[in-house]
């Protein structure tokens, strides 16, 4: 539970869409290599969807 309040508010701080980057997370993750972890952090998402 803590570690999903901490994404939540770390998107809400990065004035993200917390439920929208995390649709969008849960959609790559399976496929996303584990070097290129830093790509699905909110701010990236913020920068994509811009």
């Amino acid at each position: 539970m803590t570690i999903a309040f901490t994404l939540i508010e770390t998107a809400k701080l990065n004035n993200v869409d917390s439920q929208a980057w995390l649709t969008w997370v849960l959609a790559k993750i399976a496929d996303h290599k584990i070097t290129r972890l830093d790509e699905l952090l909110p701010w990236r998402y913020a920068a994509q969807a811009a």
